[in-house]
Parts: C-alpha cells; sequence; structure tokens
C-alpha cells in the first residue's frame, strides 16, 4: 500500500516539475522574459484537472497504452481549456498551443520511455518468429510474444496496402517476398497463422507455401472457438489435417437453427457417438428447453453427460431396440423433436456382423419413427449416410432402407426428414484417428487403395447443417449436405505424415475391405433440387408402398439370406463381399 501510495506521489511531482519546465521554457522562448504567477496558475490548473477530476495522478506507467496517451491527452486539454480565459490577452494563443503539446509530448515520452524500460524482454531471443495476419488478433500476438525467447522477423499480410508498412518496427511482406528472407537454406522457428476467420482453403494454401520456410506452424483457432478471456498465444495449436480439410459453410444459418431447437424439447439417439454426442452440445448451446440422451453404452453417455454437466440434460440408457423402454422415455419426455444417430456405421464391423448391424440399423429405425408417430412428435431427423446411395455393403444398404421407411411412412403430423452425408472429421470410425495411431507408432500407415477417395467434414459443421435442414424440412425430403469436393485418402495419409515431422513413415496398401468401394456418392441420380442454402440439396423423393415395405422388413429380420433378401428391397444394392 505504500508503495502504491508513493508512485502516486511521484506521478503527482512529475506532473508539477514537468508542468513548471514546459510552461517557463516555452514561456521564454516566446516572451523573453518570466512570470511566476502565469506558471503557478497553470500547476494549479493542471494538479486540480488531475486529482479532482481524471485521477491522472494514478495511471499505472508500466501499464500504459494507446488509452492512457488518448486520456493523459485529454486531461491537459481540458486543463488548457480551463486556465486559457484567465490568461486571454496576456499571452498569445500561439504560446499556449505549443506549450500544451510540448507538455503533452514530453509527459507521454516519459511514460513510454518508463513502460518500455519495465516491460523490456529479459529473456535471451534465440527463436524466430513469423506471424500471418497483421490485423487485430496478429497485433495481439505480436504483443504477447515480446517477453518470449521468439524475436519477431516479420509480419506477411495478403492486403498490399498493408505491405512495405511496419508494426513497432516490425516489417510487413507478402508471401513471395519471404522467400528472399530465407538464406543458405535456414528456415524460420515458427509461423503463426493469425487469421481466425480463415477458411481451410486459404490455411492450406498458407500451408502449402511456406512451410518449407519453417520448423514449426501454429494456427489460431476458428473465430467461434476463440476464448475471449485467455491469452491468443495459449489458444494457438499445431496445424492439423482438420484445419486444412474443414469447409466452414457460408450459408451456415444460426438465427434459423437458433429459432429451430430454442424453447424445444430434444431427443437425441445414439446421443454418446460422434455425431450424436455433438448434436447435444449444439442442441444446449440453440438454446433447447430439455435434452433429452438415449443411448445404450454406459461408458459413452457417462462420457457425454459429464461433458455437458447440464441440469437441462437427461440421459437414458437403453437401446433403440428396446422398444417398451423407448416408448416409456417418449411418454415421460414428451419431445418436440427427435434426432436419431443410433446406428452401427462401421462397414467392414457390420460385414462381419450381419444379422446385428440389420437388427440395430432397421429395426432401430422403425422402432423410433412409429413411436414418434403414435406420440405426436412435431419433427423427426434421421442422420443417414452417403454410402446409402448405390450401397455396395450391407451398412449402407440397412441406411438406404432406413430412408424409404421414413420417406414413405404415414406419418400423420410428425414432418420425417432424412440428412444424408459423407465420413466426418475425427469420428470414432473415421481413418484419422487410425492414421494418427499409426503414425506415433512410427508406421507404416495402412491405406487400402491409391485410388479410393472419400468426402469428410468436420463434425461441428455436419451437425449444425443437420440441425438447420431440420428447420426448413416440411416431411418426406432426404436433404444431401454438400461436401464438397472428395479427398484421396493417400493425399490424406501424406498430409499426416508431413505434419508429423516424420519423414521415414511409410505408405502401405493393404487392399479394398469387404463391402467398400473406391468412391462414394451423394445422389442416386442427378434429379436433385436446390434449397435456398447451396449447401443443402433434396434429393427426389422415392415411392415404395408402405405396406410391402413394412412386409419386407419383417421378412428380412427372419430369414436366413439376408444379404438377398436386402437387394429385393434396395435393387441398387450391389454386396461386395
Amino acid at each position: 500500500m505504500n508503495l502504491y501510495l508513493d508512485k502516486r506521489i511521484l506521478n503527482l511531482l512529475v506532473i508539477i516539475t514537468l508542468s513548471f519546465f514546459s510552461f517557463a521554457w516555452t514561456f521564454w522562448i516566446f516572451h523573453n522574459r518570466f512570470e511566476p504567477y502565469v506558471v503557478l496558475w497553470v500547476i494549479l490548473a493542471r494538479i486540480i484537472a488531475s486529482i479532482l477530476i481524471f485521477k491522472d495522478y494514478s495511471l499505472s506507467w508500466s501499464r500504459v497504452t494507446q488509452k492512457t496517451f488518448l486520456l493523459k491527452s485529454v486531461v491537459y486539454i481540458v486543463a488548457f481549456i480551463a486556465y486559457a480565459p484567465f490568461l486571454h490577452g496576456k499571452i498569445r494563443i500561439a504560446f499556449m498551443v505549443s506549450e500544451l503539446f510540448f507538455y503533452l509530448f514530453s509527459i507521454n515520452f516519459i511514460m513510454y520511455t518508463y513502460y518500455m524500460f519495465i516491460n523490456r524482454s529479459r529473456v535471451k531471443k534465440d527463436k524466430s518468429l513469423v506471424i500471418y495476419g497483421a490485423g487485430r488478433a496478429g497485433l495481439s500476438l505480436e504483443e504477447e510474444y515480446r517477453n518470449t525467447n521468439y524475436k519477431i522477423k516479420y509480419f506477411i499480410d495478403d492486403d498490399k496496402h498493408l505491405q512495405k508498412r511496419s508494426i513497432d518496427g516490425v516489417k510487413i511482406i507478402s508471401k513471395e517476398q519471404l522467400k528472399t528472407k530465407v538464406t543458405n537454406g535456414d528456415k524460420f522457428n515458427l509461423l503463426v497463422i493469425a487469421m481466425p476467420s480463415a477458411k481451410s482453403r486459404r490455411i492450406n494454401m498458407i500451408y502449402e507455401r511456406l512451410s518449407s520456410y519453417f520448423e514449426e506452424i501454429k494456427v489460431l483457432p476458428a473465430l467461434d472457438n476463440i476464448l475471449s478471456n485467455k491469452p491468443f498465444m495459449k489458444q494457438l495449436k499445431n496445424i492439423s489435417v482438420e484445419d486444412l480439410l474443414a469447409r466452414h459453410p457460408q450459408d451456415l444459418d444460426k438465427q434459423v437453427i437458433s429459432s429451430f431447437i430454442k424453447g424445444k424439447k430434444v431427443l437425441v439417439t445414439g446421443a454418446g457417438g460422434s455425431i450424436g454426442s455433438e448434436i447435444c452440445r449444439q442442441c444446449i448451446k440453440y438454446g433447447a428447453k430439455e435434452l433429452f440422451m438415449v443411448e445404450h453404452s454406459e461408458y459413452n453417455l457417462y462420457t457425454i453427460c459429464e461433458e455437458l454437466g447440464s441440469k437441462s440434460a437427461k440421459s437414458f440408457m437403453h437401446s433403440v431396440l428396446n422398444k417398451k423402454a423407448l416408448e416409456k422415455t417418449l411418454s415421460t419426455c414428451k419431445p418436440d423433436i427427435i434426432i436419431h444417430a443410433a446406428a452401427y456405421k462401421h462397414v467392414p464391423l457390420v460385414e462381419e456382423n450381419i444379422a446385428d448391424g440389420i437388427e440395430n440399423n432397421i429395426l432401430g429405425t422403425k422402432n423410433c419413427i412409429d413411436l414418434a408417430i403414435k406420440h405426436g412428435v412435431k419433427k423427426f431427423i434421421l442422420i443417414s449416410t452417403d454410402k446409402a446411395v448405390r450401397p455396395t455393403n450391407v451398412m449402407g444398404a440397412t441406411k438406404r432402407v432406413c430412408e424409404l421407411y421414413a420417406g414413405n411412412v404415414n406419418s400423420g403430423k410428425t414432418e420425417i426428414v432424412a440428412v444424408r452425408f459423407g465420413n466426418v472429421l475425427g469420428s470414432s470410425g473415421s481413418v484419422i484417428p487410425k492414421f494418427k495411431k499409426q503414425i506415433e507408432k512410427g508406421g507404416p500407415v495402412s491405406v487400402t487403395h491409391p485410388d479410393i477417395t472419400r468426402y469428410f467434414m468436420l463434425i461441428p459443421e455436419a451437425c449444425e447443417l443437420v440441425l438447420q435442414t431440420g428447420a426448413i424440412a416440411k416431411g418426406g425430403e432426404i436433404f444431401i449436405l454438400d461436401m464438397g469436393e472428395p479427398i484421396k485418402i493417400v493425399d490424406l495419409a501424406n498430409k499426416m505424415i508431413e505434419l508429423s515431422g516424420k519423414d521415414n513413415i511409410k505408405i502401405e496398401f493393404s487392399g479394398l475391405r469387404a463391402g467398400e468401394k473406391l468412391y462414394e456418392e451423394l445422389l442416386i441420380d442427378e434429379s436433385d433440387k436446390e434449397t435456398k442454402y447451396r449447401s443443402i440439396m433434396v434429393a427426389k423423393k422415392t415411392k415404395y408402398d408402405i405396406d410391402k415395405l413394412n412386409s419386407n422388413i419383417q421378412e428380412l429380420l427372419t430369414c436366413e439370406d439376408k444379404v438377398k433378401k436386402l437387394q429385393v428391397i434396395v435393387p441398387e444394392f450391389t454386396h461386395k463381399p
């Protein structure tokens, strides 16, 4: 407390002393004489303004900012206005203005000199840093890195108006100019991409063009994921394959999603899975009145419950095959919306367990739809897959049967829709976690075929678009999410190896697995039509007599040759065991 008091007194003494010398010196230059009473008036006015009005004397010099400079300036301009009427006619205006700005320069020069001295880095600058992006995020990172062992060499920015300028003595250059800054094959230690609003395509382009000049590359999270109460430097993460492949749909309508979810009771099946758990997060985010989570796996249900920790989320641990338990849940919860994400999705595992895959996927979906209709649920959303299009595996064929049932059942007041999309990055069954484990072990990385391709989308983006389709759905549609261009899996593997920094990892081709095809499709034919959102399309409805479909499903569940019966229901199903 005494130290704080001493610093305030010191600030006040500086104000008094500097006021005296500033005014006396300027007065002498203009008038070649010295008048003490005039100086006393000035000092008195400044002290009164400083102590009683602005408390300027209490400012911390070691934490000065541009706001401090402006506050100081305002203090003394106000003080100048206060004492100017008393001196009018005695002293020229030119003198008073000159004295004011001389004083402002002096006091701020002293403050910033003190700031630079106190906050100077005492760490040896033995590493080099380049910041991509000279916007607000880049400036914040530049300030945060000052007291580290990184020396900021350059800013890079694509804005030609900023290039050839500098920030605190650090030049702003273009990507092309960076090549000339690297000599003798040396690399900079770190590149920080400080553009949280940048699309993955742009980050990918930056990585492709500049990775050879840096030992390490880090990136700020996307804008929605940045924490405002945490320093940017602590939020930086190593650039990942998800950063390079993420699509960030431009027509994501959060207002429409919010109006769809906010205040509603939402039930999610498969709530502990990759898709289901993210749907739950989004429902909480968009203000669901109550969230009901149905999940068969005890561990998965426990994990999502612990994460959400929300009083508005209730858990129900049973399978969608347990129709009695499911009906009890619906009659108790009375949901407005059901999002059905429960399914077996791993192609090779379903091929090895055909009967269980058919029962879980088809009968489980049928139970959910039938009970939703019975209990008057307003909207039912079925999560489908691109593997349902001209399927070559049992999993895809089961999801196609689910689509047919959802689109042709007599739904009453319930609006039933299906949403079809491809692989999601980082899901429990995707290749990315598998590749990561293989790379950590030193390889080899196993790819089934050199030409195999897949569509990819980030889980949060896919789930938000699912909710958006629910908002615009009228019932009976199959919506298809725009997944962008398909990606070669071998290219994905090479990219992940490159990002790991391990150059000695090999790729081995193991051959296509049971039910697997080289490429996936999102449409059975080209008769889709666009919605008002470019990221969402609607497939042409396939008519199927519901009585016949029900009969076929019952036969499928009891027959011996289930693959053959699936081919009867889904004629385009070509099984590749």
